[in-house]
C-alpha cells in the first residue's frame, strides 16, 4: 500500500490493486484507459476543419481533424489537460482556454490549425485574465466575456480594436452572435437572479441596445444560437413560461417571437439545421435523451431513431448528416453519423481497445414529500439474492441529472459488489422548473429529504442492506454527502465526498464570483444577508454529529469548492478524533488526467470496502 499525507489528517490509502481477481482488475482499469472522444466541432465556413477533445494520450487534450486528408493530431499538451476549444470560422486557427493547473482562471490562446501549442499566442492580449464567460468568434468581430471577483466584463475586438462594452457586479456572459456579426446577444442577471437570466441584444456598431427580453421573476431565458443564415436575425431561445424548458424563435429585427409547441414530455434543447428551416431537437425525459427534427414551416416533428440512452452532443453538417454521441449504462459511448437517407454508422473510432461494457440501469419512482422522485438503480451482474451493500451516488450541479449513460466510475462500484442508486433529487434538471427550483431558500436539506425517501425504499424493497449503505458524490454531490453524514448519521455506514462544499460561509468567501452570484440567488442573499440559512444548510454546522467514517478528496486549485473551507471541516473532524481520511491532489475541480482519476476511484472504493468490513 502507498499513502499520501494530508496535513494532520489521516491520509487516504491508495491500494496497490483494487481486486484480487486478475480479470476483474483488468476490466475496471480498461474502462478508464479506453480512449474516448467528443463529437467534433467544425469550422463554420470551412467544415473540413474540425476540433474535438480526447483522452487518447492519457490526458484530456484538444485534437484537430482535417477531414480532407482524414488526418488527426493532438493540438495541446499540458500536464493537467485542456478541455475547452473551438475552431475559428475560416478554419485557419484553433482557440483553446489556458488556465493554471486546473484553476479555470486564464485566457484564450490561438494557434494555426496546422500548428502545435508551441505556436500558440494569447488570442486577445488586450483583455485581462479571468474566468471565461462566453466566446463568439467572427471574421470581423470577436466577443469574449471575463468574470473576476469584481463581477462580469464583456469585450469586443472589432477590426483589430478591443473595447469593453459591458460591466456589472453580477453574472453576465456572451450568448450568441448573428451570422452577419451585426448583433450580439448577451445573458445578464441585473435583476439579481443569475439562476434565471435575462437577454439583451446589442448592435455591434456602437453597442446600443436593440432589444430586451425578460420573462420575470423565476423564469430564465437562454439564447442558444442565432440563425446560421446571413441577414437572418432570428435567435433560438430556451424559455420556461409553462414550468419547463421549451423553445421559441425570436426575430429580433421584426420584434416578434414564435413559441414552438413541441408535444413531448420532459424538456428540450435544440440547434439549427444549416438551411435554418428546421431544428435538431434533443429531448430529455426520465434520464434518457433522443433526437428529433422539427420543421419550422410545418411544425412537423419527426423522430431520429436512436436506442434508449444518452445523447452526449449532436449537430447537423452542411450536407444534412447528423453527428452525435450515444451511450447507455451498459454500452460505452460512440460517435456516430446519420446520413440524410437514414444510414447510421460509427463516425470516429478512437485508437486502442473499446471499453468493456457494464450492467444496465432500471428505473425506480419513489413518492417523497415534494413529489415523485426518479432514481436509477444498478445491480452487479453476478449479485446474489438478498439485500446488497449499496452506494447512493449523488450527482453534482445541483442543476444536472443522472442519466442512462455509460460510466466507468459506476461500473467500478458494481464490480466491487455494490448496488448503485442514483437519485434525481429536487434541484435536478429535466423534471420541470418547479422541481429544479424547489431547493431555493433551503438547499441541501431539501435534496436530502428525497435521498432519505429513496433510501427508505431501497431498504424496504430488499435491494439494500440497511447496515451497508454508503453516500457519495462530488462537487454538489460531495456537499450533499457531508450534509447527509451530519444530518442523517444513522442512515450511512460511510461517506465519500469529492471536492465538496464543507463550510458554506468560507466557501462563499473564496469561490469564483460566478458561483457567489449563483449562491445569492439560491440562498436568498449573501451570508451577511441571510446568515441563518447558510448556517442551517452548511455541513460544518452538523460536523459534531458525524458518526461513520468519512473520506474527503480535494484539489489545491479548485475555484468552485476551495480548499480552505474543506480544511476547516477537516480540523473539526480531527479535534473529535472522528474516523476520516483525506486525499489532496494538485489540480482543480476534478482532474483531466486518467491516471489521477483511476487513483481517486481506487481510493474511494477501497475506503468504502474497508469501512463496511468487506476488506
Amino acid at each position: 500500500m502507498s499513502t499520501q499525507s494530508g496535513n494532520q489528517n489521516p491520509p487516504a490509502v491508495v491500494p496497490d490493486r483494487l481486486f484480487d481477481d486478475a480479470e476483474a482488475e483488468k476490466r475496471w482499469l480498461a474502462r478508464f484507459h479506453a480512449p474516448r472522444i467528443s463529437v467534433p466541432e467544425w469550422a463554420r465556413d470551412a467544415p473540413e476543419a474540425n476540433v474535438y477533445v480526447s483522452n487518447a494520450s492519457g490526458v484530456w487534450e484538444v485534437y484537430a481533424w482535417d477531414r480532407a486528408t482524414d488526418s488527426h493530431r493532438r493540438v495541446t499538451n499540458r500536464p493537467n489537460g485542456t478541455l475547452h476549444a473551438t475552431p475559428a470560422p475560416d478554419g485557419t486557427a484553433i482557440w483553446w482556454f489556458d488556465d493554471t493547473d486546473g484553476d479555470e482562471f486564464g485566457s484564450w490562446r490561438s494557434q494555426p490549425f496546422d500548428g502545435d501549442s508551441s505556436a500558440a499566442v494569447k488570442a486577445l492580449p488586450d483583455i485581462h485574465d479571468g474566468y471565461p464567460a462566453g466566446l463568439e468568434i467572427g471574421r470581423r468581430v470577436i466577443a469574449a466575456g471575463v468574470s473576476t471577483d469584481d463581477g462580469s466584463e464583456l469585450f469586443a475586438k472589432i477590426d483589430g480594436v478591443t473595447e469593453r462594452f459591458y460591466q456589472h457586479s453580477d453574472d453576465a456572459g456572451i450568448a450568441s452572435m448573428s451570422r452577419d456579426e451585426s448583433l450580439l446577444a448577451i445573458s445578464h442577471s441585473e435583476h439579481g437572479d443569475s439562476r434565471h437570466p435575462a437577454l439583451r441584444v446589442l448592435s455591434t456598431d456602437g453597442f446600443a441596445t436593440v432589444a430586451e427580453k425578460w420573462d420575470g421573476e423565476g423564469k430564465g431565458l437562454q439564447a442558444l444560437e442565432f440563425s446560421p443564415l446571413p441577414g437572418d436575425q432570428r435567435v433560438l431561445v430556451l424559455h420556461e413560461r409553462r414550468g419547463r424548458e421549451e423553445l421559441l424563435v425570436w426575430d429580433v429585427q421584426a420584434d416578434t417571437e414564435t413559441e414552438l409547441l413541441i408535444d413531448l414530455p420532459g424538456e428540450v434543447v435544440a440547434d439549427w439545421y444549416p438551411d435554418a428551416r428546421a431544428l435538431l431537437v434533443v429531448h430529455f425525459h426520465e434520464a434518457r435523451s433522443s433526437l428529433y427534427r422539427y420543421d419550422l414551416d410545418t411544425g412537423e416533428l419527426s423522430a431520429v431513431d436512436t436506442p434508449a440512452g444518452r445523447i452526449g452532443g449532436a449537430g447537423v453538417r452542411p450536407d444534412g448528416t447528423i453527428e452525435y454521441s450515444w451511450s447507455s449504462a451498459a454500452e460505452p459511448a460512440a460517435v456516430r453519423a446519420r446520413a440524410a437517407d437514414g444510414t447510421d454508422s460509427v463516425l470516429l473510432t478512437p485508437p486502442g481497445e473499446r471499453a468493456p461494457g457494464s450492467s444496465p440501469v432500471t428505473d425506480a419512482f419513489v413518492e417523497g414529500v415534494g413529489g415523485r422522485i426518479h432514481a436509477l438503480v444498478s445491480r452487479p451482474a453476478d449479485a446474489p439474492d438478498g439485500p446488497l451493500p449499496t452506494v447512493f451516488s449523488l450527482h453534482g450541479g445541483p442543476h444536472a441529472a443522472d442519466e442512462d449513460r455509460f460510466s466507468a466510475y459506476r461500473a467500478t462500484w458494481l464490480d466491487a459488489g455494490f448496488a448503485v442508486v442514483e437519485v434525481n433529487y429536487r434541484g435536478s434538471t429535466g423534471y420541470g422548473s418547479a422541481w429544479r427550483d424547489a431547493i431555493e431558500g433551503r438547499p441541501g436539506l431539501t435534496e436530502l429529504e428525497d435521498v432519505a425517501a429513496v433510501h427508505d425504499w431501497a431498504v424496504e424493497s430488499g435491494l439494500s442492506d440497511k447496515d451497508k449503505c454508503v453516500v457519495n458524490g462530488a462537487s454538489w454531490g460531495g456537499y450533499l454527502t457531508l450534509l447527509a453524514m451530519g444530518t442523517q448519521p444513522t442512515r450511512w455506514a460511510a461517506g465519500v465526498a469529492g471536492v465538496p462544499v464543507a463550510d458554506y460561509v468560507a466557501a462563499y468567501e473564496d469561490e469564483m464570483e460566478q458561483l457567489r452570484s449563483f449562491d445569492r440567488a439560491l440562498f436568498g442573499g449573501a451570508p451577511d444577508d441571510v446568515p441563518a440559512v447558510y448556517r442551517e444548510c452548511s455541513p460544518l454546522t452538523y460536523v459534531d454529529a458525524v458518526a461513520a467514517p468519512v473520506l474527503i478528496l480535494a484539489g489545491d486549485n479548485d475555484p468552485r469548492c476551495p480548499i480552505r473551507q474543506i480544511e476547516n471541516y477537516l480540523d473539526r473532524l480531527a479535534k473529535r478524533d472522528a474516523p476520516h481520511e483525506f486525499y489532496r491532489y494538485d489540480a482543480g475541480h476534478g482532474s483531466l488526467v486518467i491516471a489521477e482519476t483511476i487513483k481517486q476511484t481506487s481510493i474511494e472504493v477501497y475506503f468504502a470496502l474497508r469501512a463496511l468490513g468487506m476488506r
